[in-house]
């Protein structure tokens, strides 16, 4: 977000002071109004860095101004504000809507932050006379009925396997079932009951339908019931045979509920939500219980926890809590704005169970948009103790695992620093880092993710705490099948992890077919003669405001090839003035076995051969793989682009080259993409039911 033309200062006009600025705010929080709204902060750059909710919007926004926070976070983010936008609302429920809408337009710099890039699945049971059960992840279609949702994939084929082996429903696509001219492999394993040839009246596979979707209702029990009433009378008929075939579905019934340990029959639809925090990080486990059938879970990790932590401090009015209310106060944070980003605008379940308190507008909020009464319990008994416990164990096991990976991957970056001997101004950066803006560059190709800049802006850890986290490490890598569709990736690593949305990928032209030297020379002379400029320009006051993260030159560039590669990168950087200290060759051991690899320096520096234990050499082996990945992944698809006539394809809106790419190997090539249903395009992950259809009728 930038700047409202009509509040910039006049062309020629000096900026106002921080003085000047700060009585500004001061005015207009003495004319703010008592009543509930909702406050955003922006910062010089137009950015957003606080969305905030209030019952009193005065009383609220004065506590940020008439306080000394000193150097705290709270105090850190007050001296960044240059402008704020105040919205006033009838309700405190009215302020929570608005305030969720807001968080997730704008993603601003200080609030906790719910990133889920993957929908949660569903079973879906299509409209049709004789219904295909299906796994399904997308935007929903009032035409079909959908159950769910359910925590992942699994939990979804493991149903769908269920209800197979129990109701003999297909789940074949309409494409094979319209042409089938005998039973399948499913229907002689007794997983299927064969309507495509007529081996089931209309009738009976409708009675199955209703059977499958009460059992996902939540009605086992009655399921089981009209079974057996079925059973028996077929065995007065002396129809033996139909009776020992709903005697072997009831049978496998039964075992599957016996083996449902957490199965409940008064509690259908039920979500538990379990929240722990520590070393900084926070974990909200998601357990879910659908048709009284527990599912399993999920862990979700929000950013930005201990800045909102601060803040709700800040806001509860309280004096400075100690260690352990702190703790409660964070842990509450989270799970409320989990429970805001999660399920307001979505579908919420009747029950929630919760292992803290929250404020009970929230809950009427989800209540009144969801339009059903929402039951929240916090201090549950009996079996639904038993599923907080659950979901609790679960929640400390996943943070316990996540600061572990991350511990580790901080110990690799600090081997690598050490077996390097770089020589970081650790001090510089870290005063530097906290100030930087965060955005993503556009490439020619575009990079492996949607979410650019913001999202890499999301995942930036606590940098003042670890100024390691500001090493900056780009990789690029070469790809071509015999000299065909050329491209070259670049990877970043910075954070302690790769961070996929500054990813970029580059089409090779104007080269002898092969030559890798020339390849990537072009590549990195692409890459890096925009930052040179870029860099030039801000020196000389020329350059746009707000620059590019990924125009900083990094700290390290590895280059996954030897003498040969490096060479290139050497001359690249004497020509464009860059140091040749940052060049890092990985050079392919003895035999080309993996841990025996070499690094090669443009700068003179003698060969360095880790240890295959050592941490350095396996971030070094990491960074390199996915920037393998990466660079494949795109010549693939840009092949198949070439082989196919792949333009079709780019000529459809809403389809960039990640969903291309996974169009493409899905059903290997333009023709494939052509040939399926709208169906089989929308099972496609990242492609939902609505750009499936544009893709159909595109093609078609």
């Amino acid at each position: 977000m930038t700047v409202d033309a009509e509040n910039a200062p006049p062309a020629g006009k000096p900026e106002p002071s921080k003085e000047e600025t700060w009585e500004r705010l001061l005015a207009e929080v003495a004319s703010l109004p008592s009543l509930p709204g909702v406050y955003r902060y922006f910062d010089a750059r137009g950015d957003v860095l606080y969305v905030g909710k209030a019952r009193d919007l005065k009383k609220r926004v004065s506590s940020y101004f008439h306080k000394n926070h000193g150097g705290s976070r709270i105090g850190h983010m007050v001296s960044r504000i240059v402008r704020m936008e105040t919205t006033v609302v009838r309700s405190e429920a009215e302020a929570l809507l608005l305030e969720n809408n807001l968080i997730k337009t704008l993603n601003p710099r200080f609030n906790i932050l719910f990133r889920d890039d993957k929908s949660y699945p569903y079973l879906k049971i299509a409209s049709h006379a004789f219904p295909r059960m299906s796994y399904y992840r997308g935007a929903v279609d009032r035409r079909h009925r959908y159950y769910g949702p359910f925590p992942n994939a699994w939990a979804v084929k493991e149903t769908i396997q269920l209800l197979q082996k129990v109701f003999l429903i297909r789940t074949c696509d309409d494409t094979v079932y319209n042409n089938r001219s005998r039973p399948c492999l499913l229907y002689q394993i007794k997983r299927c009951s064969g309507p495509c040839v007529g081996l089931v009246s209309a009738d009976d596979y409708r009675a199955s339908i209703g059977q499958a979707e009460r059992f996902l209702l939540g009605e086992a029990e009655g399921v089981m019931a009209d079974l057996q009433v079925r059973m028996m009378d077929h065995a007065e008929k002396l129809e033996y045979e139909q009776a020992a075939e709903i005697r072997n579905q009831i049978s496998s019934l039964a075992k599957v509920l016996h083996q449902q340990a957490v199965e409940t029959v008064s509690d259908k639809d039920v979500d538990v939500l379990a929240v722990r925090v520590q070393g900084g990080r926070a974990c909200v486990n998601l357990a879910m219980v659908r048709g009284g059938r527990h599912l399993g879970d999920r862990a979700h990790f929000p950013v930005h926890v201990q800045d909102h932590a601060s803040l709700a401090e800040l806001e509860s009015g309280e004096q400075p809590l100690d260690a352990q209310a702190w703790q409660q106060a964070t842990e509450v944070a989270v799970l409320e704005a989990f429970l805001s980003q999660h399920y307001l605008g979505g579908a919420v379940p009747s029950l929630l169970i919760l292992s803290h308190a929250v404020d009970p507008e929230l809950i009427e909020a989800l209540g009144e948009q969801g339009g059903r009464k929402v039951t929240v319990v916090h201090q549950p008994r009996e079996q639904r103790r038993i599923w907080l416990e659950m979901a609790t164990k679960g929640a400390e096991l996943s943070l316990a695992r996540l600061l572990s990976e991350e511990g580790s991957q901080q110990a690799r970056t600090r081997a690598l620093v050490e077996a390097l001997n770089l020589e970081l101004d650790l001090d510089a950066r870290e005063a530097g880092l906290e100030g930087s803006g965060v955005e993503a560059e556009r490439g020619d190709v575009g990079g492996a993710g949607d979410a650019g800049g913001v999202a890499a802006a999301q995942e930036a850890p606590a940098r003042a705490h670890d100024p390691l986290a500001g090493l900056r490490i780009e990789c690029f890598d070469i790809s071509h099948t015999a000299g065909e569709a050329t491209q070259a990736s670049c990877v970043v690593y910075e954070g302690h992890k790769m961070q996929s949305s500054q990813y970029r990928r580059y089409n090779i032209t104007g080269i002898t077919p092969g030559d890798d030297y020339a390849a990537m020379k072009q590549a990195l002379e692409r890459r890096y003669s925009a930052t040179v400029a870029q860099d030039a320009g801000n020196d000389s006051g020329s350059g746009t405001r707000g620059a590019s993260k990924s125009a900083r030159v990094p700290d390290i560039v590895l280059i996954d090839g030897g003498k040969g590669q490096v060479a290139m990168a050497r001359e690249v950087f004497q020509q464009l003035g860059l140091p040749l200290s940052i060049i890092v060759g990985v050079e392919k051991g003895e035999g080309r076995k993996v841990g025996l690899e070499e690094l090669v320096f443009a700068d003179g520096r003698p060969k360095l051969q880790l240890a295959p234990t050592s941490a350095a050499l396996m971030l070094v082996a990491q960074i390199r793989d996915e920037a393998h990945r990466f660079a494949i992944t795109g010549m693939r698809a840009k092949r198949a682009s070439v082989r196919t006539g792949g333009s079709s394809l780019e000529d459809i809106p809403g389809v960039g080259p990640k969903k291309r790419a996974r169009l493409l190997q899905r059903f290997g090539g333009v023709r494939g993409v052509g040939a399926a249903s709208v169906d089989e395009l929308a099972s496609v992950d990242g492609i939902s039911h609505e750009l499936a259809e544009e893709i159909y009728r595109a093609l078609h």
